[in-house]
């Protein structure tokens, strides 16, 4: 979310955001509000000084037994002025803090500018493919070949865009979890947390999921609960309305939760397989961070999740969003790509980005310096993986002509095996 007053004086600044990032942003449907508005809370502020001097006057003509009836009479009209011109006022301004709650963040000026994922920019790339003496076959028919992946009982259970894991499938969707949370807090110096996978419209909104992703979520009939889209919104809110001492910055967290999406905006994608998913496992990583320091945490964040694929072994590439492509709560995202045989490509299994202050602005979360005045933290999230996407990569990148699934060392003391044995 952004300040009213740095977004009324910065209209042209936002004109630019709007064109890069491809979207329409109505600015004289603001203009004329925010006029409307500003003119009546000056209207309204005169009426009530007239008001106030008016009922001086009229105690004075009470104590002097002169006849004030005149002047009330004219008050009680200045009155019913001022109640329609209030609550007009109230409704302005619910409208223009529903059209700022709306607007993106503005791209950091090192984010290239781009309509699509084509115009995105590689960064870097680690390791490469592994070479087979054989057709790479897909996650789901390796899994299901190994017995240890179920889509058809999944929708039997639930409906389409669900898994059942199943034996050494579970375990290893439980080891990779385990392992991620152990190389960051062991490692990478974040402090584990385990949230509740409901949260409320206040932590969506603060977080800046809602309103404009409302269709994406999964609502909780007659409550004010929400299934979690993502543990970024639990952690965000650690620390909403608070003033957080300089000195504690940078915090870093990090959970594993189910998420949850309705997936509304990609309909038909990646429909085989486990690729994208109504429920899926992840955990994330998240930071508060001085706004001094946030570019060189968001560096480092990157590369906390890229440590976890080299462990794994697995080729993948860092590629910087153009403006185009980018979140809506982001000034600046990377996303790691992890590589997929069975369709020789590349595949987003992290997103890291830079929020800045736009959803401490929206949920309140400020710092204290020493002797100085409060300021909005900069926050950061990324995922440290997403489980499933891992899952699906580790099985299509150590697959076997004999149908078995070789462990990554680094795997193998939280599988007890070495290998998935083949059917």
């Amino acid at each position: 979310m952004h300040d009213l007053n740095y977004f009324r004086d910065h209209l042209d600044l936002f004109a630019d955001m709007a064109k890069k990032r491809g979207i329409t942003l109505d600015l004289d449907a603001f203009r004329k509000l925010d006029l409307e508005r500003r003119a009546l809370i000056t209207q309204t502020e005169a009426l009530r000084a007239q008001r106030n001097k008016a009922s001086e006057e009229v105690a004075r003509l009470r104590r002097e037994k002169q006849n004030a009836d005149a002047l009330i009479e004219e008050m009680k009209d200045v009155a019913e002025r001022i109640r329609v011109d209030s609550l007009r006022v109230v409704e302005l301004s619910a409208t223009q803090q529903n059209f700022l709650m709306t607007i993106p963040n503005v791209p950091h000026s090192s984010v290239p500018v781009g309509s699509s994922a084509a115009d995105n920019i590689e960064v870097r790339r680690w390791g490469a493919p592994p070479k087979f003496d054989f057709q790479a076959k897909p996650h789901w028919e390796v899994g299901e070949r190994a017995g240890i992946l179920d889509l058809a009982v999944a929708t039997k259970i639930t409906g389409a865009r669900f898994a059942v894991y199943k034996d050494r499938g579970a375990r290893l969707e439980r080891a990779l979890a385990n392992f991620f949370l152990d190389v960051h807090t062991r490692e990478h110096g974040y402090t584990e947390i385990l949230p509740p996978f409901l949260v409320n419209t206040a932590s969506l909104t603060g977080a800046g999921q809602l309103p404009k992703f409302a269709a994406d979520l999964f609502k909780i009939q007659d409550t004010d609960f929400w299934l979690t889209p993502t543990s970024e919104v639990e952690l965000h809110n650690l620390y909403r309305d608070e003033t957080i001492p300089e000195e504690k910055l940078p915090i870093r967290v990090t959970a594993w939760t189910a998420c949850f999406r309705s997936e509304a905006g990609a309909a038909g994608k990646d429909t085989r397989g486990i690729l994208r998913q109504h429920q899926f496992q992840k955990v994330e990583l998240f930071k508060f961070t001085h706004p001094e320091k946030s570019y060189e945490e968001h560096e480092s964040l990157v590369r906390n999740a890229e440590a976890i694929l080299q462990k794994l072994g697995l080729h993948y590439r860092t590629v910087l969003l153009c403006t185009g492509d980018m979140g809506f709560a982001s000034s600046k995202t990377y996303d790691i790509e992890v590589w997929l045989p069975s369709t020789n490509e590349f595949r987003e299994i992290s997103s890291c980005s830079n929020c800045e202050a736009f959803q401490a602005r929206r949920a309140g979360i400020r710092f204290k310096p020493k002797g100085g005045k409060s300021d909005f933290v900069h926050t950061l999230n990324g995922s440290g993986l997403a489980v499933g996407r891992t899952w699906i990569a580790l099985v299509e990148n150590y697959q076997q002509s004999d149908g078995s699934i070789l462990i990554p060392e680094v795997l193998r003391p939280y599988m007890g095996i070495d290998r998935i044995p083949a059917p």
